[in-house]
């Protein structure tokens, strides 16, 4: 019977560090560790990426009455007190949390599905299975400066015939004397990538809670070690 009660009591005490988006569209943060390939029940090799899903504190509870709208605010990876800034201090100070690199805002519908959360709790994936389509979200890989042949696959310029380093320059990019400019939105050569990426209806391979790992199916945005954000489909 002590044992049994001692179970029990462990057990209440892990579900009240837990907490799991009640309905809506739920969301997490991880990590992308990198790609590899499985085998599919048909045997087939499937190319997917390994998310793999850190502790994803909760730092704030946002309600209607307060906010003006209904959504929780995440956090990953633990930050030491020593490199916050001020405004980070007062914010997690205020949550009761410590400070982290990387925070998130997830809205929901209403207060019913952040019920009964608080400051500090850990988010679960439990929102997600095996088979389920859903929204990824990362910052895909900086460039730097570049042209408009590898930043919008323009073809270039004659390779021959006089041409002379010129080859691979953007060529006319605007018109006569009418209109005379150069009209806004014209394709340039500029800063490429370190963008906020979405990719919608991902489908998901595997999910491993005792491992902490998601697979998705295909490759995802940004370098490894990245940040990625997964959610529901919202567009199924």
């Amino acid at each position: 019977m002590e044992e049994t009660t001692t179970q029990n009591t462990a057990a209440e005490a892990s579900s009240a560090k837990t907490a799991t988006l009640k309905s809506g569209r739920g969301g997490i943060m991880g990590i992308k560790a990198g790609m590899t390939q499985v085998y599919g029940a048909d045997g087939q090799s499937l190319a997917v990426t390994v998310v793999e899903i850190k502790t994803n504190t909760i730092t704030q509870v946002k309600k209607q009455a307060k906010e003006g709208y209904s959504a929780i605010q995440i956090g990953i990876l633990p930050k030491k007190e020593s490199r916050l800034n001020s405004a980070e201090k007062g914010h997690f100070k205020k949550s009761g949390v410590v400070g982290f690199y990387h925070t998130k805002e997830i809205r929901v519908a209403d207060d019913k599905a952040i019920e009964g959360m608080t400051e500090g709790q850990t988010l679960t994936a439990e929102f997600l299975k095996d088979g389920d389509l859903v929204d990824v979200q990362a910052v895909s890989k900086g460039k730097g400066f570049q042209g408009v042949m590898k930043k919008y696959h323009y073809a270039g310029g004659h390779k021959t015939h006089g041409a002379s380093v010129s080859h691979r320059s953007i060529g006319s990019i605007g018109n006569r004397a009418d209109p005379g400019k150069v009209f806004k939105g014209k394709k340039m050569a500029g800063h490429m990538g370190h963008a906020k990426v979405s990719i919608l209806n991902v489908k998901v391979v595997k999910v491993d809670l005792e491992k902490g790992i998601i697979l998705l199916h295909g490759s995802v945005p940004g370098p490894k070690s990245g940040i990625v954000t997964i959610r529901k489909a919202v567009k199924v």
